[in-house]
């Protein structure tokens, strides 16, 4: 697994278990609706600190709370 795609997975997930779609998350957080579906829609594979930072003050957690999860402990270092 890439890390954008650990990094998709995760705002799905979080989505997910909040109960909010992926625009609401955008309303909330203050992230463009373009940023947003280019990453979880896999067309962006990066994301800055600073937008990461946006969406996790969206979902009210803190930047570890969002690697806190199995499939960041595992991620190998990708080489190109």
């Amino acid at each position: 697994m890439t890390v954008g795609t650990a990094v998709k997975e995760r705002i799905l997930q979080l989505c997910e278990e909040r109960a909010i779609s992926v625009n609401m998350l955008c309303t909330i957080s203050g992230v463009t609706q373009s940023t947003l579906n280019n990453l979880v829609n896999g067309r962006n594979n990066s994301i800055t600190v600073a937008t990461l930072k946006k969406l996790c003050d969206g979902f009210e957690i803190t930047l570890g709370e969002f690697f806190s999860t199995p499939e960041f402990d595992t991620l190998e270092q990708e080489i190109r």
